[in-house]
């Protein structure tokens, strides 16, 4: 008799259960129920006594917490589960989804990088998102800030799909709530995590692997030498998936990420039509994943989940012009950059970030060069 959902809960739920494990027991016993009775004894031969698998009613509260989510249970037995993220050494027992699971397979790429993302960096984000969207790609981002916010909010009206590391109805960071909703009404928001579940450091890496995972490609854009980003993208690599990077300026922190991915091996890209190219070159010859060398551990996953950015437009983020300058420069390079642009993203009066940007050219922190662009020194 095939598992309910309630068994395949039960088992993913249980204690010292991970992904790797449920699936070595599921092909073991050959069910889920049948492992989740097989269970206690193997885990008193490992040496643990008085184990208790996950009960039937915590499965079942879940189940209730998902109806109350709006969301629905694909279980990795399921056709709707993504055959690519299928594939994965450690796949996902069950995903929670809440929107159109059709768009898991809709040929999807993603774009991801900084938190702390340049007004180019952004710009890059949403014209990549926008153009492979129009290309037929669905765009995979994790909705962080920065970069995965641009991609996911320009992908919008051609499909998008939002990973998150904690539950579908627990959206994080919280400034993001719009936006999320937006996505689970033209695309998807899914989760490994069951509902209800706040987000905590060590579920990104695994938020990541599913990023990766799900997508035939994944263009990086601004990361640093010690990202985040650099985790999916060796998750790309470890799984066969292509990975591509943006190049940026060599004395901009932001791109050291990417450039060190090309360097080592990943392919360059301009633009959507250079990834729409490679993917569509990719598709006639056998796959060969990229090697890009020795990528280092991330910091920025550990980062307090209280952080929170400024948000552009609210008069009390701007917390004086020392703040005000601060929000300036992170969005700048050594590459030039339109002000009125900058002043667009930033969202406040051009005669408030004049002033900020005149007293950083003051204070040598940055330049005006012809044709109203500024750079940072």
């Amino acid at each position: 008799m095939a598992d309910d959902d309630l068994a395949y809960l039960r088992l993913i739920r249980s204690r010292r259960v991970g992904p790797t494990t449920f699936h070595r027991l599921l092909n073991e016993h050959g069910s889920a129920a049948a492992a989740l009775e097989a269970l206690p004894e193997i885990a008193a031969a490992a040496g643990v006594r008085d184990y208790a698998p996950c009960s039937e009613a915590t499965a079942a509260a879940e189940l209730r917490a998902g109806r109350k989510a709006r969301a629905q249970l694909i279980r990795h037995d399921s056709p709707l589960y993504p055959q690519a993220l299928r594939q994965i050494e450690g796949a996902p027992a069950v995903l929670w989804l809440r929107g159109d699971p059709a768009w898991l397979a809709h040929n999807p790429a993603a774009v991801i990088g900084a938190r702390n993302a340049s007004s180019l960096g952004l710009r890059m984000a949403r014209g990549m998102s926008a153009g492979l969207g129009e290309a037929g790609h669905t765009v995979i981002a994790g909705l962080a800030r920065g970069v995965d916010a641009a991609a996911h909010g320009a992908a919008l009206p051609t499909g998008t799909v939002a990973v998150l590391a904690g539950g579908v109805d627990e959206i994080y960071p919280a400034e993001n709530a719009s936006l999320a909703a937006e996505i689970a009404e033209k695309g998807a928001l899914i989760s490994e995590q069951p509902p209800g579940m706040k987000p905590a450091a060590r579920h990104f890496p695994a938020r990541n692997r599913i990023i990766s995972g799900l997508s035939q490609a994944v263009v990086v854009i601004e990361a640093a030498y010690r990202s985040g980003t650099l985790i999916t993208a060796k998750c790309a690599l470890d799984q066969g998936r292509e990975v591509m990077a943006i190049p940026g300026h060599p004395m901009d922190a932001r791109a050291a990420g990417c450039n060190q991915l090309i360097r080592d091996g990943a392919q360059l890209v301009r633009s959507a039509a250079d990834v729409a190219e490679a993917l569509l070159a990719q598709s006639r010859r056998d796959p060969a994943p990229v090697r890009a060398g020795n990528i280092p551990p991330s910091h920025d996953e550990v980062a307090p989940m209280n952080a929170l950015p400024l948000r552009p437009g609210n008069a009390r983020d701007c917390g004086g012009p020392a703040s005000l300058e601060a929000r300036i420069l992170s969005r700048l390079t050594p590459s030039p950059l339109e002000e009125n642009d900058l002043i667009r993203d930033l969202g406040l009066p051009a005669s408030t970030v004049n002033a900020a940007i005149q007293a950083l050219e003051l204070q040598g922190s940055l330049m005006r060069l012809a044709g109203g662009r500024i750079a940072r020194l």
